[in-house]
Parts: structure tokens; C-alpha cells; sequence
């Protein structure tokens, strides 16, 4: 049979990628096309956290205002047992931290562990963006949503105790550094946790411990108890916080409480993250 092909025809489209053709030596054989490079960091991350921003601004809303309403009970209950002073301060700076435990370490838990039980992490394993964009993308996400009641049930709590607001701008700082050290621990236990129940679990018994040995003034607490409150990360967060309503804070100790606290939540992350690529590859 005759071809009706033109010759320039075949032989352009033999030299085309992807195609069978004459490599530069002589040899026959497939010609590819180079892949496209890998997504970078910086870019993959504020992608991975504008989605999930969008994706959790209607669900947890309303799960942010019971933490915060949580947050504000657990004072007002304060109020009737410590009056002022060192306690007062305690009691405050805990209830703020707390609720950044409920959001960034409860809830973050629950849904690392739902995406690995569900298949989720199949479909972030697919994309070309590196495993460590996926958590601090989550993980930034989820703190995100702790920024307004936290501030809400900081300033509540100072008019409550009648404690002074001049440098609860700190707030500015212990925010973002808690909500790292937490949402760092939340994803690794939703990510390590062989089954959603058990992720759940553990984020619901890390937030009880940010409970009670957050609000909790540390001076009530038995040796032992003060001891796994050292280990805690949100811990230094709430010394931070509850040192800066103090007339003449120590600055040298806030930023020390602060600098762990950022240690940790670096620490944290990059468990999770390696927690992450386990999860993906399984």
C-alpha cells in the first residue's frame, strides 16, 4: 500500500519529543520531554495555606467561638476562688493559651487524623509540593482562626481580675509561637495515631492538659504535676503571657519563655512533617 504521508511530514515528526526518533549518535530510540521542576517551598506553602484557610473558615468558626466561650467560662468559674495576684494572672494567661491548645493541637489532630484514615494523604502526595508546605500550611491555617479569641478572652480576662492591658501586645508573639509548638504536636499525634479514634483521643487529652496545667496556677500544683507542666509546650507561652502583666515586667525572662517556646514549636513541626512523609508513603 502507498503511503499518502509526505516524506517531510514523517520525518518532522520523528524528531518530535516524545516521539521515536534518531538520538545525536546515530541511535534509534524515545525522545522525552523533561518534567516540569519541583514547586518550591515558599510558594507551595502560601498555596497549601490559602486553601486550607478557605476551606476551614466556615466549619470552625463556630467551633472557635466555644472554644472562646469555653475560655471565658473557665475564668468567670476562676473568679469566684482566686482573687488577684500571681494566680489571677495565671488563671488568664491559661485561659488565653487555651484556646489556641483547642484549635491548633485539638482540632488539628482531628483532621490529620481523618485526612490519613480517609485517604486524604493520597491526594496531597500526588502533588509536586514538598511534605513540609502541607503541615506548616495546615498548621498556620488552623492557628490562623486562634488570633480573635484569643484577644477577646485576654483583654475579658483582664477586666475581670482588673489586671493591666499595657503590654498585652505580647499576645503579638506568644500567638504565633504557641500556636506552632501546638499545631506542630497536633498534626504529629493525628499523623502517628494508627486510627482516627485514636487521634481524636489524643488531641482531646492534650487540650485537657493545656487545661489543667495551663489555667492551673503552677504554685498549687504537686511536684510531679509541675514537673510534666515543664513539658508541656504551651507552658511557655503562658509564662510569657502571665509575666507581661506584671507593673515592671522582666523582659529578659519573656523573651527566654519565648525563645523555648519557638524551640519547641520548630521541634514539633518538624516531627510532624517526617510524621507526614511516613503517613504519604504507607
Amino acid at each position: 500500500m502507498t503511503s499518502i504521508v509526505p516524506a517531510e511530514a514523517a520525518s518532522g515528526q520523528a524528531g518530535q519529543p516524545g516521539r521515536t526518533g534518531r538520538d545525536d549518535d546515530g541511535a534509534q530510540g524515545p525522545v522525552l520531554a523533561p518534567l516540569a521542576p519541583r514547586a518550591r517551598l515558599f510558594p507551595s506553602l502560601a498555596a497549601v495555606y490559602r486553601a486550607q484557610l478557605s476551606r476551614a473558615r466556615v466549619a470552625r468558626i463556630p467551633l472557635l467561638f466555644v472554644a472562646t466561650f469555653q475560655s471565658v467560662g473557665i475564668m468567670v468559674l476562676m473568679r469566684g476562688v482566686v482573687d488577684g495576684g500571681a494566680e489571677a494572672r495565671a488563671v488568664v494567661a491559661g485561659s488565653s493559651v487555651l484556646v489556641v491548645a483547642f484549635v491548633a493541637l485539638n482540632l488539628l489532630a482531628q483532621y490529620f487524623g481523618q485526612l490519613r484514615a480517609g485517604g486524604g494523604l493520597d491526594h496531597y502526595a500526588t502533588l509536586p509540593v514538598p511534605p513540609a508546605a502541607v503541615v506548616l500550611g495546615a498548621a498556620g491555617a488552623y492557628a490562623s482562626f486562634t488570633v480573635p479569641g484569643t484577644i477577646v478572652t485576654a483583654v475579658t480576662g483582664s477586666v475581670l481580675f482588673g489586671l493591666p492591658m499595657t503590654h498585652l501586645w505580647v499576645l503579638v508573639a506568644v500567638i504565633p509561637l504557641s500556636g506552632a509548638a501546638l499545631a506542630g504536636l497536633g498534626a504529629a499525634l493525628g499523623l502517628l495515631a494508627p486510627r482516627q479514634e485514636i487521634a481524636t483521643l489524643l488531641g482531646q487529652l492534650g487540650m485537657s492538659a493545656a487545661l489543667l496545667l495551663g489555667v492551673l496556677p503552677a504554685a498549687r500544683l504537686p511536684e510531679p504535676i509541675g514537673w510534666a507542666r515543664d513539658l508541656l509546650p504551651s507552658t511557655y507561652g503562658v509564662e510569657a503571657l502571665s509575666r507581661s502583666f506584671d507593673a515592671h515586667p522582666d523582659w529578659a525572662v519573656i523573651a527566654l519563655d519565648l525563645a523555648v517556646c519557638a524551640v519547641v514549636g520548630v521541634l514539633s513541626l518538624a516531627v510532624a512533617t517526617w510524621a507526614y512523609r511516613r503517613a504519604a508513603v504507607r
